[in-house]
């Protein structure tokens, strides 16, 4: 009962977070379109100017008039309160209820032994802002699990011996593109999801993707003893799978 009040109290939240956004937009803060509208602007024109000084001022900028109008909206305010209230009603509710764990304590028969574990050193970081690309001469090959803000990520598998199986790529951007480029004997599988961009796999090109899903693999795929798959997430930008 608890979690299905729960779930209306998280409902109610939703709808009145919505309703107090279009209220803001339509009578209390007309400019907030106007100023979400410039950071965007200023965002992707330092995206087109990425790698030069120009670029680099316009992309902080729009970084910062965006947090700016976050920060000044009543609905990030009422955001913050509501996750106060929600915080405050499950201590109550922890205090009227509070959990009993019973331990359940037996005795190994034998000593377990400390596991060894060898941490890797990965081939990219998370990053909020920027670019990354793989070394232009011969690296050491280790799977890709990143995260990152505003950025462009490059993916050359030519200049590394990948191993036998299976290869993971796994890359959620926010602003961006992702470029990779597999050799001709290795077999691909793609899952991507954007919400506005364009790909381009290997010559297959759409211009113009919204709110989309979709997956593609070459047809030797689920046989090759060597392949590669790769997953890939954008709000907005662009993915190019290409053959080297």
């Amino acid at each position: 009962m608890f979690k299905h009040t729960k779930n209306d109290y998280l409902g109610w939240l939703v709808i009145i977070g919505v309703v107090i956004l279009l209220l803001e937009i339509l009578f209390f803060n007309k400019g907030l379109i106007f100023s979400l509208f410039i950071a965007s602007v200023f965002i992707y024109l330092g995206r087109r100017k990425a790698g030069r000084k120009k670029g680099k001022i316009l992309t902080i900028a729009g970084i910062v008039i965006f947090v700016i109008s976050v920060f000044n909206m009543m609905t990030f305010r009422f955001l913050l309160l509501a996750i106060l209230l929600h915080f405050f009603i499950q201590y109550l509710q922890s205090k009227k209820n509070p959990k009993k764990i019973s331990l359940d304590i037996q005795t190994p028969e034998t000593s377990l032994q400390e596991e060894t574990i060898i941490k890797v050193e990965p081939l990219f970081e998370n990053l909020l802002v920027g670019q990354q690309k793989t070394p232009t001469g011969v690296y050491e090959w280790k799977d890709v699990n990143i995260q990152t803000g505003i950025g462009d990520t490059v993916i050359d598998l030519s200049y590394t011996m990948l191993p036998k199986g299976e290869t993971v790529i796994f890359i959620r951007n926010l602003i961006g593109n992702i470029h990779i480029h597999v050799p001709y004997e290795i077999d691909v599988c793609i899952n991507h999801s954007c919400v506005v961009g364009s790909t381009m796999v290997f010559g297959n090109h759409e211009p113009k993707i919204f709110n989309q899903v979709f997956q593609l693999k070459t047809p030797g795929y689920e046989e090759s003893e060597q392949k590669v798959k790769i997953f890939t997430s954008l709000i907005v930008g662009n993915l190019e799978v290409s053959r080297i």
